[in-house]
């Protein structure tokens, strides 16, 4: 059984070192942090991470390439492994429209986006040159590092719809399936097995973290309002494939969207955030969490990813995951 720890990129650079050397000392395998548009950069907290801890790998969740060039992705993921001792993973996903819309950058053809970046990406990182001419990119026989990489860096696929989880299974080295709720884990291994009929046998096999949002703390009420906050901010991006577990629709989350996007009033936004919305993640304390991983685990899941809020705490709930979570699935 392997661990995780996944952040947003929104907190001080100072709570990252911390919150690391806490899950490496409780034995977390992985430490992700997001970089989302307008927020600190995730490489240069990762970079902070690599230097104060010793093992846990660190990884990006999620670099697209519309925002930053497949080129310099390579480059980026190449340095971080040197600077890390090659403990670095590249989380990869096309990004969500909605926030790329921000910059006005058109999010096109997302599916092959992803399929040439990955292809291109390994060639680079292989010491070859990515000459490619296809319908994302188009490059030349000079485009190659010049340098050598340590080595070529694991690539995870963030997939949320079916053709991204079916791409996933077929040619990236892990996946970081959003499972909002717990459960939709069902629903997306079908995509990724399918996926997986194509894989080739050259590739190492398929990482599957189960990526799950959970707000533990002893203060209900407390819990819940931070969950809450993340809901409201996210919900709006989730997929059709998503909603349709929940039984929601992005109407049921254009107020929250509005009042967020137009109104810049998140209070307002978490207000409206309902108990059917809260089904996305778990809220409660390390036994309610135990409760709605266990079928998980008896299904097969062998990665348990959590995702923010982790709680009001952050810390504590890294303390509470550490003392009572992981030690009941090893």
């Amino acid at each position: 059984m392997r661990f995780s720890l996944r952040l947003n990129n929104d907190l001080l650079l100072s709570e990252y070192v911390t919150l690391a050397q806490v899950a490496e000392l409780h034995g977390f395998d992985q430490f992700w942090v997001s970089n989302d548009l307008f927020l600190r950069s995730a490489p240069v907290i990762l970079s902070s991470v690599a230097a104060a801890t010793q093992t846990i790998e660190i990884g990006t969740c999620i670099l697209n390439p519309y925002t930053l060039h497949p080129s310099e992705i390579a480059m980026l993921a190449a340095t971080l492994d040197e600077l890390s001792g090659c403990r670095f993973n590249l989380g990869l996903a096309a990004g969500a429209a909605d926030f790329l819309k921000w910059i006005d950058l058109a999010h096109r053809q997302p599916l092959a986006a992803m399929r040439e970046t990955i292809i291109a990406i390994r060639a680079l990182l292989a010491g070859e040159r990515a000459e490619i001419k296809g319908q994302f990119l188009r490059w030349s026989g000079e485009a190659y590092l010049r340098f050598a990489a340590p080595r070529v860096t694991p690539i995870y696929l963030g997939a949320m719809g079916p053709g991204m989880l079916h791409l996933a299974g077929e040619l990236a080295d892990g996946v970081l399936p959003l499972l909002f709720p717990p459960e939709h884990y069902f629903g997306v291994k079908p995509y990724l097995d399918e996926g997986r009929q194509a894989r080739s046998p050259a590739l190492p096999p398929l990482d599957i973290p189960a990526c799950i949002w959970v707000s533990l703390a002893e203060d209900r009420a407390a819990a819940r309002h931070a969950l809450a906050e993340k809901v409201a901010y996210y919900g709006h991006t989730l997929s059709p494939l998503i909603l349709q577990r929940l039984e929601l629709t992005r109407e049921d989350f254009a107020p929250l969207e509005r009042a967020v996007m137009v109104e810049a009033d998140l209070e307002q936004a978490i207000g409206l955030v309902d108990d059917r919305m809260l089904q996305i993640g778990v809220v409660g304390n390390p036994q309610d969490l135990i409760a709605r991983l266990q079928p998980l685990v008896e299904a097969g899941v062998d990665h348990l990813s959590f995702g923010p809020p982790l709680g009001p705490d952050r810390l504590a709930a890294v303390h509470l995951l550490g003392e009572q979570v992981l030690p009941h699935f090893r």
